[in-house]
């Protein structure tokens, strides 16, 4: 069982859902870790850097658009038994200016919100992406071993 009060991750890291009425913008990410799957827009932070500046880097880095209003949703903790550790805030938005193009880390692909493509993201993302999208708080801790989850634990906040 592993001790979460004392847990550290190695590396802290962004993601973002942007939700548009009945349908969610995704990335299939084309490096890194979780590459070939499909995610929010996303990253690792860097040095010092805040949350809420890393997902607005991210997004314009990956998807050249810029967030106008993300809404921190979650927090993510990952453990890996290689010994790889990652702290993940989770933010939800709704607008954004500019049009979502592929780059270098990923290709953007929008999908009706009612068919997420869960078979093709991370196994922990059904366990609290609809409920994040639909403004609820939440707190997941989970272990992995490479790509496949062997634990998890989940907390819920209110609703915003």
């Amino acid at each position: 069982m592993m001790d979460w009060a004392s847990w550290q991750p190695r590396d802290l890291a962004t993601l973002c859902f942007v939700r548009a009425d009945d349908r969610i913008l995704l990335i299939r990410k084309k490096r890194g870790l979780g590459a070939g799957k499909i995610n929010g827009v996303g990253g690792r932070l860097e040095r010092g850097e805040l949350p809420l500046s890393g997902i607005l880097r991210e997004a314009q880095e990956e998807l050249g658009i810029t967030l106008i209003d993300p809404v921190k949703r979650g927090e993510l903790h990952f453990q890996f038994l290689d010994g790889y550790s990652l702290f993940c805030t989770v933010f939800v938005a709704s607008r954004f200016e500019g049009t979502p193009i592929e780059t270098e880390e990923a290709v953007p692909h929008w999908f009706d919100i009612r068919q997420l493509p869960f078979g093709e993201m991370w196994e922990d993302d059904e366990l609290w992406l609809r409920q994040a999208l639909e403004g609820e708080s939440f707190r997941g801790f989970f272990v992995f071993k490479g790509e496949k989850m062997v634990s998890q634990q989940m907390e819920w906040g209110a609703r915003k």
